[in-house]
């Protein structure tokens, strides 16, 4: 691919008619070849890989880095560069940086403390729902339910006082935002860091009996000395916000699935043996880390036929993957019979999302509830009316009003 087609393709690309479905873009570049050059806002280049079989094949490959300080990595925007660089944490590391601090909290994240949480999920599920049925209808699910259940969760398992999530929400909007300005992001970085870090301090001074996450790290890895203070309050931003922004997201987005396509609906109702299809169907339709994944080449290698070079920025699509009628058929169809659902939203290879437990237990807990509890939910509001964050690093609907 020529530096003059690369010139004439500037990415991001936005969506256009169906905003539940990926640029057309996507798909008219997977036709033209395996990879593709593009433009980036400062004028470098990077190569687009759409196929699912490539995306794999570049997430698992040795040979490319998350290192955001190796020379050609890509980035979307003035602000997105500004946020990778405050982040700093293991997401952004190759091994053996990565290795030794993933490892750091996997025990947290095991199927078995998963299942362990269940019943707390379902208790916060069941009280937002009590609320917002009491106040009848309508109601806008995004503020109802899908923001507040993951952010009580995840706060939670930190140990981070709820009291916090109306700032750090915002704080985390902000450093999502693809748009802001680096200023902005560096501010609400630091603001961060500033509430969390205090928080920290004070399980490092008294973590008691480990009863949350970030007490453990403290007595485990803090207090130890195998982690540094700075280091410690970067995982946990990261943990923070990865940890309440997606799930929210999916979980008003995986709703609107539904009114959207009210034969699935229907197929769910009558056969709730469905549901853990229909969650892996909401991740892989949705995609809602949908720019995510940005890497570098570290060296000299092959891609779809392609020669890509030591120092080549790349962009290995998730939601391009998800969306390849190579892998999957009528790709752009929302179908919880789906079989063989081997989807990438959360990832591949060493950086595959780490809390994808309790991503699908909240979801889980959520979709099962909203079956039996409001088997005729529908939409309160124009379809027209629906607005979505786009130009973030998750996508999401503002506002799902809806009645029942």
């Amino acid at each position: 691919m020529n530096l003059e087609s690369a010139l004439e393709r500037h990415f991001p690309f936005v969506r256009k008619g169906n905003l539940l479905n990926p640029p057309p873009e996507y798909s008219a570049l997977r036709l033209d070849g395996p990879i593709q050059r593009v433009t980036l806002w400062n004028g470098q280049t990077a190569w687009l890989v759409t196929r699912w079989e490539d995306v794999r094949e570049v997430l698992s490959s040795p040979h490319v880095s998350s290192d955001p300080d190796r020379r050609g990595y890509p980035s979307f925007s003035p602000g997105r560069t500004a946020h990778i660089k405050s982040r700093k944490t293991f997401i952004n590391m190759d091994p053996p940086d990565h290795t030794l601090y993933r490892r750091m909290l996997t025990k947290e994240f095991t199927l078995k403390r998963m299942q362990e949480l269940r019943p707390f999920v379902q208790d916060i599920v069941d009280q937002l729902l009590d609320d917002m049925l009491r106040k009848g209808p309508p109601a806008d699910i995004v503020t109802a339910l899908a923001r507040p259940l993951p952010a009580r969760v995840i706060s939670v398992m930190l140990g981070v006082p709820y009291a916090h999530y109306a700032d750090l929400q915002r704080w985390t909007e902000t450093r999502n935002d693809l748009t802001s300005d680096p200023a902005e992001v560096l501010a609400a970085a630091e603001r961060m860091t500033d509430v969390l870090g205090g928080i920290l301090r004070g399980k490092e001074a008294q973590p008691g009996n480990g009863d949350d996450l970030l007490s453990r790290m403290a007595i485990e890895h803090i207090n130890t000395g195998h982690l540094q203070h700075d280091e410690a309050v970067r995982m946990a931003i990261f943990l923070y916000m990865a940890g309440h922004s997606t799930t929210a997201s999916q979980t008003a987005l995986g709703i609107l699935s539904f009114l959207q396509f009210p034969d699935q609906h229907a197929a769910l109702l009558a056969n709730p043996s469905l549901l853990k299809g229909a969650i892996e169907e909401m991740l892989r339709f949705h995609t809602i880390a949908h720019f995510n994944a940005a890497r570098v080449a570290t060296a000299d290698l092959m891609i779809g036929g392609e020669k890509v070079q030591e120092g080549d920025g790349i962009f290995a699509l998730l939601f391009a993957a998800n969306r390849d009628p190579a892998m999957f058929s009528n790709p752009d169809n929302f179908d919880i019979s789906r079989q063989d659902n081997r989807h990438l939203a959360f990832s591949f290879g060493i950086h595959q999302c780490l809390g994808q437990p309790l991503a699908r237990l909240e979801l889980e807990v959520v979709f099962d509830t909203i079956m039996k509890r409001l088997p005729k939910l529908r939409l309160a509001m124009p379809t027209e009316q629906l607005r979505f964050t786009e130009m973030a690093q998750v996508f999401s609907v503002d506002e799902l009003r809806l009645t029942w």
